[in-house]
């Protein structure tokens, strides 16, 4: 088992194929780092690889509330807190990322897609230690925080896609209520723009 790990993703919503990435990362460290990209506006951009990734909808959740989301879950699945801590992790702009993460640490990714390959290439172009957790094809993804946002928008069933503390969260609140306008807003401009 290694010292120090780091892992990123927006968690815009954190869902249970999050956890299973964050604790198959923990599982090879003594201390993870969890490192939330697009953390704010100022480090957020977009890429011809993941087009929606900047969009506000796709981002209705902020760095304090995606904090909050994942401490909840850690405490949830029993990960002690002296095991974990949680990070800004501005990926679009790599120029600030080791202001932000340990450089001596491994680096893991799940490998999906093309915004996958991406963010390979930025931590390799840093000079960073990277482990691929797995590289599996896009229909093994399974569900996203894209679909779960869309599933809060449209009244469909959702909880049993997110930790239980994510859903009390969220609920308790009303930032399911923020994230279905968002979203709903998305599919009306996108109606909009096909006709």
């Amino acid at each position: 088992m290694i010292e120090t790990g780091v892992i990123n993703g927006r968690f815009q919503v954190l869902h249970l194929k999050h956890m299973e990435y964050i604790l198959a990362a923990k599982m090879r460290c003594n201390k993870l780092y969890i490192g939330i990209s697009n953390p704010d506006n100022m480090h957020t951009r977009d890429s011809v690889n993941d087009v929606n990734r900047s969009e506000p909808s796709a981002n209705p959740l902020s760095y304090f509330e995606r904090y909050q989301m994942i401490r909840g879950a850690m405490q949830e699945f029993k990960v002690p807190e002296s095991e974990y801590d949680i990070i800004p992790f501005p990926i679009n702009c790599p120029e600030y990322l080791l202001q932000y993460t340990p450089k001596d640490a491994v680096y893991y990714l799940g490998m999906y897609d093309e915004w996958d390959e991406e963010k390979y290439k930025i931590l390799r172009s840093l000079g960073l230690n990277i482990e691929v957790l797995w590289h599996r094809p896009l229909e093994e993804k399974g569900i996203t925080g894209a679909m779960v946002r869309n599933f809060i928008a449209t009244d469909q069933e959702w909880a049993k896609f997110v930790p239980k503390s994510v859903y009390r969260y969220l609920t308790e609140n009303e930032m399911d209520k923020k994230i279905k306008r968002l979203e709903l807003m998305r599919i009306e401009e996108k109606m909009n723009a096909c006709f």
